[in-house]
């Protein structure tokens, strides 16, 4: 599904830009992926937690940490699907090229820093994010983000081409590779944790493993002559100033963002890390439920960069328009769809972990509350804005998601937490207000024709 022409009807006028079988062979894929990947994180909790309460808590401060590395690169990623897809709708495939070689440079230089600096300061920064926690807990957390923090090189550059073969419209390609590490990963969970009895060391050495294959396989393609975009050889990887501020002038804001949002999650974990080892393995859980819950809309919302970007680098903005309502829409009800699915089923899966029986019936009870509120606040607070972002307006969505982050999800969570007895709940009463507050800005945004009003290309 190149996009390097328009086409036209027999009464002259342009058709649209992306016929159904295109869009389903772009969405379909990347829903799969996402929900297969979110499963295989679930699967991935239950078998870590099946070691003990501490495994799990230990693994998921670290996860919070992860989180906020992993999401400032799908953000830089995404600022290079951007260009690129625009580039491809502009019909212009060497500097869609030009810009693919200059991401994944990105890519790998910025995921060495983070490696360097993290490795040898994981306890200290452990200590300062989490205080006082136990010590089981701590000893787990750091073993787990030793090996972890050793990934981010290879995660990082399949997050980035990943994202460039979606710039395509290739997105089958991305599930097939990540389905096979995510199949690796639990084989090396299963093979590492119940059989050589390795606990959190094992778990890690998994995720290393399949980050690391995911990694060679998506760059042995993009390699492969009579790609859309080819990476070629690693001498083209030179650094290009203007061409690096392209990008960056995209994916900069949106990564100042995602990592502003996963910053705010930290704050958020070190609260819940005072209501307990308890609270804090019911998280995880909850945690890993609702990604599973919101990976549909999340893959709607990584196609819309895609169609969007295609729409206005061939100047049609009426289009554009029109996929970001649609999308928007039906994230909605697949969300609602996998809302009623995890409900029906959360107390069946709760009996799979170790979780006390009070850390069981808090997991229910959140669970249920958030479906109800993902699907009546989530899409317009996380699909609808890539449709903007796509188009060059990413200014906006970086100040809107920041300040909500700060002053409804950190800062009532904080409250609540530590000033009324209501607990875990308070930290899911935070986050709901900031998906409203973002639902209504974005809504206002949208209706309006200031995101329109941006050149990527220039």
């Amino acid at each position: 599904m190149n996009r390097f022409f328009t086409r036209i009807t027999v009464n002259g006028e342009a058709a649209a830009l992306f016929t159904k079988k295109e869009l389903r062979a772009l969405l379909v894929p990347l829903v799969l992926e996402q929900i297969l990947t979110g499963l295989m994180g679930m699967a991935d909790t239950f078998m870590v937690s099946n070691v003990g309460e501490a495994a799990i808590s230990g693994v998921a401060l670290v996860d919070s940490i992860n989180m906020l590395v992993t999401y400032f690169f799908s953000a830089l990623a995404a600022g290079g699907t951007i260009v690129c897809s625009q580039y491809i709708g502009h019909r212009d495939t060497a500097d869609a090229n030009h810009a693919a070689r200059q991401v994944m440079a990105l890519a790998l230089g910025i995921s060495l820093a983070f490696t360097v600096l993290l490795a040898p300061l994981r306890r200290p920064l452990l200590g300062l994010i989490f205080g006082t926690v136990e010590q089981a807990v701590m000893d787990a957390a750091d073993v787990y983000m030793l090996i972890t923090v050793l990934s981010y090189p290879f995660l990082a550059l399949y997050t980035a081409s990943a994202a460039l073969h979606r710039a395509t419209g290739d997105s089958r390609r991305p599930m097939i590779v990540a389905f096979a590490a995510d199949l690796l990963n639990i084989a090396g969970n299963a093979l590492l944790i119940f059989c050589l009895h390795m606990g959190v060391l094992g778990a890690a050495l998994a995720t290393l493993a399949s980050r690391i294959v995911s990694a060679v396989i998506m760059l042995g393609y993009q390699a492969r002559p009579g790609q859309v975009i080819s990476l070629g050889s690693l001498r083209t990887w030179r650094p290009d100033g203007p061409m690096l501020r392209r990008i960056l002038r995209v994916g900069l804001p949106s990564a100042v963002e995602n990592g502003m949002f996963q910053f705010g999650k930290l704050v958020v974990q070190s609260t819940i890390s005072s209501l307990g080892t308890t609270a804090i393995a019911a998280q995880a859980v909850i945690a890993a439920l609702d990604s599973c819950i919101g990976t549909p809309g999340t893959a709607l919302g990584i196609g819309l960069l895609t169609v969007t970007g295609q729409c206005i680098g061939q100047n049609r903005p009426d289009e554009a328009r029109r996929y970001i309502r649609q999308f928007t829409i039906l994230s909605t009800w697949v969300v609602l769809g996998m809302g009623a699915l995890f409900s029906a089923g959360v107390p069946f899966i709760t009996r799979l972990t170790a979780l006390s029986p009070s850390g069981a019936q808090l997991v229910c009870q959140l669970t249920w509350f958030i479906c109800v509120m993902r699907v009546l606040l989530w899409p317009c607070a996380f699909t609808l804005p890539n449709g903007l972002r796509a188009a060059g307006d990413v200014a906006y969505p970086m100040i809107v998601g920041s300040a909500s982050m700060w002053l409804f999800r950190v800062a009532l969570c904080w409250d609540l937490c530590r000033y009324t007895p209501v607990g875990l709940w308070g930290v899911w009463f935070g986050w709901c207000a900031d998906w409203l507050v973002r639902a209504i800005c974005f809504l206002l945004r949208f209706r309006g024709n200031k995101w329109l009003d941006h050149d990527v290309l220039r």
